[in-house]
């Protein structure tokens, strides 16, 4: 009887086991090719910059500048990136024109929405940049943030 017991006992506690490890949640895997990357931006695109912006990334004239056909969104991908996370304003030219809405900082934003968001803008209307990672977004601000 007692091996009858320890056998019940033995085979519950190893079906315990097994159905726990199958259970586990699995990591969150982070596809992180410049296909996806401008695919998520366009959503975090949409969802902060668009206003300001436009859909067709040409801003408001003298308000918001235009995402295409600027050095600042083509140059530095660490003068774009502080522009993101720390805001701007200072009324200063971008390509000779001068803008004076404020733009707002988005440090809500984690690295990869901000790696995304600058790879969708740095790759749309014409723009042929490369790709900002979450990386080139965490040295710029500095302090941890996933």
């Amino acid at each position: 009887m007692k091996k009858v017991l320890l056998l019940s006992f033995f085979s519950v506690t190893v079906l315990f086991c097994v159905v726990a490890q199958v259970k586990k949640p699995q990591p969150k895997v982070v596809v992180n090719n410049a296909a996806t990357s401008i695919e998520r931006g366009k959503v975090v695109y949409q969802k902060e910059c668009l206003s300001c912006h436009q859909a067709d990334g040409g801003g408001v004239p003298h308000l918001n500048p235009p995402l295409y056909e600027s050095t600042d969104v083509v140059g530095d991908k660490k003068k774009i990136i502080s522009i993101v996370l720390r805001g701007m304003t200072d009324r200063v030219p971008i390509d000779g024109e001068y803008y004076s809405n404020n733009m707002a900082p988005h440090q809500e934003l984690s690295n990869l929405q901000i790696a995304d968001v600058l790879t969708f803008i740095r790759a749309s209307w014409g723009n042929k940049a490369s790709a900002v990672t979450p990386a080139e977004v965490q040295a710029v601000r500095g302090v941890k943030k996933k």
